[in-house]
């Protein structure tokens, strides 16, 4: 039997909806990479977020995979994304690819990788045109010491978010609470109800004016409902 790793989970959010995972096993995970423009990325990370072993993307749009290609040219890591998403980047010369779609499941390095829906778009624009690439994702993410998380990406709230609870049971969830382009504050305490879970990371607001949900208008939601709200600043690192 192979020993459960005795490491933690850590993350540092890099602003917008930009995740660094470090899994209890020592694995560095890249979650929809939005460096050079993000107006909220500290700079030490526009700069590099170090070696890498994944890449996730959950859609196409430039605020969450605009450095997909020069971090996995700079890094090698294997980059897992919709299989439209996968096609386009091989295109672009990218070599190391594991692209999926809705439902499935892969294991990398010890951590499975669910893909999930989500109620979103998912386009690029490439020669002044748009591109449109599959369907927006989400992820469920196992780690070595079978700790589940559930990284919603841009979405709604939507009905199976109860499926996903009660399939995977996610300890962690990471919702968009911007409002305008995906759900608010309302919507995402919603989530949190039809996920079951008890601690909650807001994410996708702020970076731009027309993102006026606040973590404050979460926490005053889920918290009478035991809800835990784990609010990071950009560059801030949980465990």
């Amino acid at each position: 039997m192979t020993p459960v790793p005795s490491g933690t989970l850590s993350f540092t959010w890099l602003g917008h909806g930009t995740f660094l995972f470090r899994s209890p096993g020592g694995k560095r995970i890249l979650v929809d990479p939005f460096l050079e423009a993000n107006p909220s990325c500290p700079e030490a990370f526009k700069r590099s977020v170090g070696d890498l072993d994944l890449i996730l993307v959950t859609h196409a749009h430039d605020d969450h995979m605009g450095d997909a290609i020069p971090v996995a040219r700079a890094t090698g890591a294997t980059v897992i994304s919709q299989v439209e998403i996968g096609a386009w980047l091989r295109a672009k010369g990218l070599q190391r690819l594991s692209p999926m779609n809705h439902g499935g499941t892969q294991t990398i390095g010890g951590i499975a990788i669910t893909m999930v829906p989500a109620f979103h778009s998912s386009s690029t624009t490439e020669d002044s045109r748009r591109v449109e690439l599959g369907t927006a994702a989400g992820f469920v993410i196992r780690f070595e010491n079978e700790l589940t998380i559930y990284f919603a990406g841009d979405t709604a709230v939507f009905g199976d978010m109860r499926l996903i609870g009660e399939l995977y049971s996610p300890a962690i969830a990471f919702l968009p609470i911007g409002d305008h382009y995906t759900m608010g504050p309302t919507q995402a305490a919603k989530a949190c109800g039809l996920l079951g879970v008890k601690q909650v990371v807001p994410m996708h607001y702020g970076t731009f004016p027309v993102l006026t949900g606040t973590p404050a208008a979460l926490r005053e939601l889920v918290e009478p409902c035991g809800v835990q709200v784990l609010e990071l600043k950009p560059g801030e690192t949980a465990s």
